[in-house]
C-alpha cells in the first residue's frame, strides 16, 4: 500500500495535470463542447459535466486527485447487474484502478462509478456525464481552470440508456471483475 503523499505535493501534482486537460485548440477536444451545470439544492454543491468519452473520463482521472488520501469506490455494471465497492482505500490506488478503466468505459459505457469521501463525491453515469456533490464550490473553479464552460441547464442528451439496450462487453466486463479483485473490492447485490 502506497502511503498518501502530503497535501502539498497532491495539489502540485493535480494542478499540473488538470493544466494538461486545459483544450489548445489543436487537438481533438473543441472549447464550447465541454460544458458544466451548477446547481446549490440545500447546501450540496451539484455539478454536472458534460463533454466526450475520452475527456470526461480523463476529467474524472485528473479531479480525483483533488479528492482525500483515503476514498470509497463503489463500481455498478449495468448489463450484468454487478456491484463491487470498497471503503477507505488509498487514492493512489484508486486512482490508478480508474486509469486503466478509461479506455472500456469510454468504449462501452453502461457502468456507474463512484468515489467518494465524507465532503465529495465524483459519479460516471452509465451515459459518461460526470456529476459532483460536494459540500464547497471549489469543483467549478477546477472546471473552468481546464476550459470548461459554465451552462444554465443540461443540454438535451444525445442519447438515452434504455433496458436491455447494452450489447455484451466482455473487455469491460473483464476490466471491472480485475479492478475488483486488485482493490479487494467487496462484490455483492446491486
Amino acid at each position: 500500500m502506497t502511503p498518501p503523499r502530503p497535501a502539498a505535493q497532491r495539489g502540485h501534482r493535480a494542478m499540473s495535470e488538470l493544466s494538461q486537460l486545459r483544450p489548445s485548440g489543436h487537438g481533438r477536444f473543441h472549447p464550447g463542447e465541454d460544458w458544466f451545470v451548477h446547481v446549490v439544492e440545500q447546501e450540496i454543491h451539484r455539478v454536472v459535466i458534460g463533454t466526450n468519452a475520452e475527456r470526461v473520463l480523463d476529467t474524472m482521472h485528473a479531479l480525483c486527485l483533488h479528492l482525500d488520501p483515503a476514498v470509497d469506490i463503489v463500481m455498478r455494471d449495468q448489463r450484468t447487474a454487478r456491484q463491487w465497492e470498497g471503503h477507505l482505500l488509498p487514492l493512489p490506488e484508486v486512482r490508478e484502478a480508474v486509469g486503466r478503466l478509461r479506455l472500456p468505459l469510454a468504449s462501452y459505457g453502461g457502468v456507474e462509478l463512484s468515489l467518494f469521501t465524507g465532503d465529495d463525491q465524483l459519479s460516471l453515469t452509465p451515459e459518461l456525464l460526470l456529476v459532483i456533490y460536494a459540500r464547497t464550490d471549489r469543483w467549478t473553479f477546477l472546471l473552468e481552470e481546464i476550459g470548461f464552460i459554465a451552462r444554465d441547464v443540461i443540454p438535451p442528451p444525445t442519447w438515452r440508456l434504455a433496458n436491455g439496450a447494452l450489447r455484451p462487453a466482455p473487455a469491460l466486463r473483464e476490466a471491472l471483475e480485475a479492478i475488483g479483485s486488485r482493490l479487494r473490492l467487496h462484490e455483492g447485490p446491486s
